[in-house]
């Protein structure tokens, strides 16, 4: 067994610990469990002890981690189900059905706690766009993005998109899924009642995926990465859709005692887990399980084949579980029991050929591992911006910023998507958040992500935080007070003391900010060994954010949304360059501290936003970020298709002004009659606010600094993507 269990991935210790465990040798069905269950990815082994710092609890979270959903309470009998994840291994290795499969996962994550999905967002990263493997794996992500979630009917409305050479060999596809659901129909992933059947409901099983959590999602990337293209699962998007429907059905009719989605570990995941949390055993006969192939009972264990749901029925509902399904045309198969004690037993025609206790491989190890301070960032943290030759053309730098990959209109991704499907979206991709009306009600829900990998790599902490604070602000600008958020974080190998210390000081930042900020974190993905050949990615931890606009009234975008109002800036700027857009695209530098963030002000800057708005002082908010506030001011006036005439008041330098990335700011339009309003509630909460000057015309000017055209900046940003795209670039 020596070679086999090194080769599915598990140490020496941890063979060792199976067979303590057990009490014997593991035979090698039991070892592929062991090995898919207590891999990074299933077990959270390395991450566990970690993410335990993080609050998670709200008078309104009916569900935090732990399940395959977090789900929060919006009133009037309804809650929402959200949870982000990741498939960046397998994106790197196979992109379409990478993302595709992401997609799928995501999905039956969000209707399995008894929630209908109604969006999903796409957070992506990719590495250098002249080079043609980011281009085959940004094209081949977005279509099995469009190609899954068109076809299921869920539109795609939110995500980001950033290039840096850091993700040239390790794409990030990360995916987040929202749902609807009533209180009542909450259920969980758990096996109860001695008796009642366990039932394999959807596609048959394939050799497709196999050890995909342990071969793919826990290793680092080499040579040998394309290889593994057959542990990368293929997605059938149509049985996906009846999947949904029958399972909501089943849900509704109050035919099920627990279900749980077949993701990574397959069958080994949702029998262990769902007997587990139940505090029961389980019987499973393989020999029923419905096949697309002649497989042994090792492969039909640990297949990750997709559109397969476990449930948990008691005998008396059980034909009534059998006709829905069949009404659906769905396979489903009894192939279980639920039985007394903690033991998984598995059977192959009258052979048992596994007996392990369930709550042995739902729990595996936990790991304490080193960390240590990288050695980068002293150097890193000592860049001296200030003596660096700044342009001062800084029309051309605007346009050179708006029209670079990151800060550019993303609209040749986004069209790809339907954003419009179940006609719930109210604002749709490319403002801050996506809106997302809640039918039967005049309640909406405002749904951002947000990370900067930038900032994250030179402060762990305070990028992380960062991260937390701006997705919160693009739900505020749109009108929405954030509730709860989710994550997916993304790093190198924990079993680098150095890339461990990144992530600790990541989650502690996460967590502090989380706290400050009154925002629970109901659910989240943790995503290791995102490296290729020794050399890691950015930490890249994305942070998910749901909030609700009581009043749909209260909507708001970015643009500029009349003649003559008055523009002006919440919050204030000062000399921050450290690991801005500026730095990297016009130096081609990444170095020095990032913004500071203080988070009491963070709080109050939002606040005093978000009250605005419900008493209609605002008319349109978008917060500063990336680029600094001539970004932004640019994007007001390119999404409102309007200009300003503005004065920036300021003892900074033109450059800094213009390009700092400040935090806790926002550029918002009132009425002349409205401004003494916002003044009080800014003045009461000691926010600073500086009039700007005026929205009208066809030109966007501050100061004798910036003087274009609103065509000209709109061309700048939306064209870019696809000139970029499809300007060559080397052969890689």
């Amino acid at each position: 067994m020596a070679e086999l269990y090194e080769e599915l991935g598990l140490t020496e210790d941890e063979y060792r610990d199976v067979v303590r465990l057990l009490g014997r040798e593991p035979n090698k069905v039991e070892l592929g469990m062991y090995s898919l269950m207590w891999s990074e990815h299933c077990s959270y082994k390395s991450s566990k002890m970690v993410l335990s710092q993080l609050p998670t609890r709200a008078s309104y979270v009916l569900q935090g981690p732990g399940e395959n959903a977090g789900i929060i309470d919006i009133g009037g009998g309804l809650a929402v189900a959200f949870k982000m994840e990741s498939h960046n291994h397998p994106s790197a290795v196979e992109p379409y059905q990478g993302a595709a499969t992401g997609i799928g996962g995501i999905v039956r994550d969000i209707f399995t706690m008894g929630a209908r999905p109604i969006a999903c967002l796409d957070p992506l990263r990719f590495g250098d766009p002249s080079r043609a493997r980011t281009r085959y794996l940004l094209g081949g992500v977005v279509a099995g993005i469009a190609g899954y979630g068109n076809c299921l009917g869920i539109p795609t409305v939110g995500g980001d998109i950033y290039f840096d050479a850091c993700y040239d060999e390790n794409p990030l596809v990360n995916v987040m899924c929202i749902g609807i659901m009533r209180k009542e129909n909450l259920t969980r992933g758990i096996a109860t009642g001695v008796g009642n059947a366990v039932v394999l409901i959807g596609n048959r099983t394939g050799r497709d995926g196999i050890g995909g959590a342990s071969i793919l999602a826990s290793q680092e990337f080499d040579e040998t990465s394309q290889e593994k293209r057959p542990s990368v699962q293929v997605g059938d998007p149509f049985t996906e859709k009846l999947l949904i429907e029958a399972c909501l059905e089943l849900l509704e009719k109050g035919l099920l005692v627990g279900l749980q989605d077949l993701g990574a570990a397959g069958l080994s995941c949702a029998c262990s887990e769902t007997a587990a949390r139940g505090g029961v055993g389980m019987k499973v006969w393989l020999e029923r399980v419905p096949l697309r192939e002649e497989m042994e009972p090792f492969e039909i264990v640990i297949s990750e084949s997709q559109e397969r749901m476990l449930a948990v029925v008691e005998p008396e509902k059980l034909q009534g579980v059998m006709e829905i399904c069949a009404r659906w045309g769905l396979n489903a198969v009894v192939i279980g029991e639920v039985s007394e004690g903690d033991l998984l037993e598995v059977f192959w025609f009258g052979e048992k050929v596994a007996e392990v206790p369930a709550s042995t491989l739902a729990n595996g190890p936990v790991y304490d591992r080193r960390a240590e301070k990288p050695e980068y960032l002293a150097e890193a943290n000592s860049l001296d911006i200030a003596s660096l030759s700044h342009p001062t053309d800084y029309d051309r730098v605007l346009l050179e910023l708006a029209g670079g990959p990151n800060l550019c209109c993303k609209r040749w991704v986004y069209e790809q998507y339907d954003h419009m499907v179940q006609l719930n979206t109210v604002v749709y991709p490319g403002s801050d958040a996506a809106v997302l009306r809640v039918k039967g009600t005049s309640k909406a829900l405002a749904v951002s992500c947000d990370g900067n990998s930038r900032y994250v790599y030179l402060d762990p902490y305070l990028g992380t935080q960062i991260a937390v604070a701006e997705s919160a602000r693009n739900v505020v600008a749109s009108g929405g007070v954030p509730m709860a958020l989710t994550n997916c974080l993304n790093f190198g190998s924990p079993e680098r003391p150095d890339i461990f210390w990144q992530f600790r000081e990541a989650v502690r930042g996460l967590a502090d900010a989380a706290r400050h900020l009154e925002l629970p974190v109901v659910s989240g993905n943790v995503s290791f060994y995102n490296e290729s050949f020794g050399e890691a990615i950015y930490p890249t931890p994305v942070i998910g954010m749901v909030g609700l606009i009581g009043n749909l009234a209260h909507r708001r975008t970015m643009g500029f949304p009349a003649e003559g109002l008055l523009v002006v800036l919440l919050g204030e700027t000062m000399a921050e360059l450290g690991g801005s857009e500026y730095l990297h695209l016009v130096h081609g530098l990444t170095g020095g501290r990032p913004p500071a963030l203080d988070l009491s002000r963070e709080k109050v800057v939002q606040t005093t936003c978000i009250e605005a708005i419900r008493r209609g002082i605002i008319r349109s908010a978008h917060d500063c970020s990336e680029g600094g506030a001539a970004v932004a001011l640019l994007e007001c006036c390119c999404y409102g298709e309007r200009g300003a005439d503005l004065r920036a008041e300021s003892d900074l330098l033109p450059h800094e002004w213009l390009f700092s990335e400040s935090q806790s700011r926002f550029v918002v339009t009132v009425a002349e009659e409205d401004l003494g309003s916002l003044r009080r509630l800014a003045t009461v909460r000691g926010v600073p606010l500086q009039v700007l000057g005026r929205t009208g015309g066809r030109r966007l000017r501050i100061n004798d600094w910036i003087d274009l055209e609103v065509a000209e900046m709109r061309r700048a940003r939306e064209e870019a993507l696809e000139r970029i795209l499809s300007g060559g670039g080397h052969e890689d």
